[in-house]
């Protein structure tokens, strides 16, 4: 079942890569007492997600965070070090929050994973955002088609 709005993120570790190294983060520590855009991609350097999903956030960063925003955050089923490399070789370093579930736990207890092991990718994120407040969920757009249709930055902007 997937989350719906008013529901409450479930408790999870993420990690990510900060200049000190790897570093854990969990739910709260992303979420509590904060408004975050969450969006989730397949996979980082994939197409799709590297080419259509992910520059729309970059570019529009301040926008977003003009709308009372604290922060951008991008998950994946990649380990830490490879959303590390993906955050530098895009120019989102420092913009957007690179988070790693590289198990799949976040996604799991959410019911936004997938099985693309038809294309040899295994268990991986569905492509979708929200906006979270105080860990809460607010709005959640999952994408049911190929491609960024209502997962997009310039939808949340709508949503803001």
């Amino acid at each position: 079942m997937t989350i719906t709005v008013g529901e409450k993120l479930p408790d999870t570790t993420f990690k990510t890569i900060t200049a000190d190294g790897s570093k854990d983060l969990s739910t709260a520590d992303i979420f509590a007492g904060k408004k975050v855009v969450l969006f989730g991609v397949p996979g980082a350097f994939t197409p799709t997600c590297s080419n259509n999903h992910l520059p729309g956030y970059i570019e529009n960063h301040d926008a977003i965070l003009a709308r009372g925003v604290d922060t951008i955050a991008v998950v994946a089923t990649n380990d830490q070090h490879v959303m590390g490399a993906w955050a530098r070789f895009t120019g989102g370093e420092g913009k957007i929050l690179y988070l790693s579930d590289g198990n799949g736990d976040f996604v799991r207890k959410t019911g936004l994973d997938t099985d693309l092991s038809t294309a040899a990718m295994g268990l991986r994120s569905k492509r979708f955002s929200m906006i979270v407040e105080d860990g809460v969920v607010k709005t959640i757009n999952v994408e049911d088609k190929p491609g960024v249709n209502v997962s997009g930055a310039s939808h949340i902007l709508e949503q803001l």
